[in-house]
């Protein structure tokens, strides 16, 4: 029994709330990111790594589909899916506002504030803030525009203020005063207690507007969208995640690693 066969039959561990397939995409994850799953390896199919995950073949599948997203396998037409040569890095060293990728030089950015509300969790925010299913989170909602044009529509997610006293007591006494601001959360909070966010990784995807997103920004249901989410770690735990999906009005996007002064 190899190495690999090993760590793939342990048993599967997952957090109240956690969905399956977040929780096989950590194990096969963390085998690729700690060298247990070698680089150009071919992974076992979807069946054998369901009997030795203790999970149905749908839940494998859309594992996978997850990490060939984010850049850890790759899949060879007939023959399998490989580990990916070359990995993705895990995230920025410092996470970077939403403004830092929006603004251009000479150009004047306006953020407006649509919803700030306590609500119950979703499957999104199980996955990415990692809270049980019966936890609450803060939702955040704003609409970017430069030079008067909307540009992109913010939706930002954190935990309630019991869950961020245990990470960090003063972003959870600076986040109401920060949603008030007109900036994203994440640069109000930034603001108020430093760049405390690291780890922040990203996924970047096309889209269509559709018709409520299309309404916000101005632009046609049919028209493309590119959605980018964001995650972030807060004293080594998940605490925010946020969602752009950028308008045509945008233009470029320009991504690199951005460090507070």
């Amino acid at each position: 029994m190899t190495e690999a066969t090993r760590y793939l039959g342990q048993p599967l561990l997952t957090s109240p709330g956690q969905p399956l397939r977040v929780a096989v995409y950590e194990r096969i994850s963390q085998g690729i990111r700690s060298g247990t799953l070698i680089s150009g390896e071919l992974l076992p199919r979807e069946i054998e790594l369901g009997l030795a995950l203790g999970v149905s073949r749908t839940v494998v599948r859309e594992a996978l589909m997850l990490l060939e997203e984010d850049g850890l396998i790759v899949t060879k037409r007939g023959v399998g899916r490989f580990v990916s040569d070359s990995i993705p890095h895990e995230g920025l060293d410092e996470f970077q506002p939403l403004e830092q990728l929006l603004a251009e030089p000479g150009t004047t950015l306006d953020v407006q504030v649509i919803e700030f509300s306590l609500q119950k969790v979703t499957d999104f925010v199980v996955e990415h803030l990692r809270l049980p299913a019966t936890a609450m989170f803060w939702f955040r909602e704003c609409i970017v525009s430069r030079d008067g044009q909307p540009v992109a529509l913010v939706q930002e997610y954190m935990p309630d203020e019991p869950a961020l006293a245990m990470l960090n007591p003063e972003v959870r006494v600076q986040l109401q005063d920060a949603a008030a601001e007109s900036s994203t959360l994440l640069q109000a909070l930034t603001d108020r207690v430093g760049a405390v966010f690291t780890a922040g990784a990203c996924r970047i995807a096309a889209t269509i507007a559709g018709p409520t997103r299309a309404n916000l920004l101005a632009i046609k249901a049919t028209d493309p969208l590119l959605v980018l989410t964001q995650s972030a770690l807060l004293d080594g735990t998940p605490a925010y995640a946020s969602k752009c999906a950028l308008s045509p009005a945008f233009g470029h996007l320009a991504v690199s690693q951005w460090k507070r002064a």
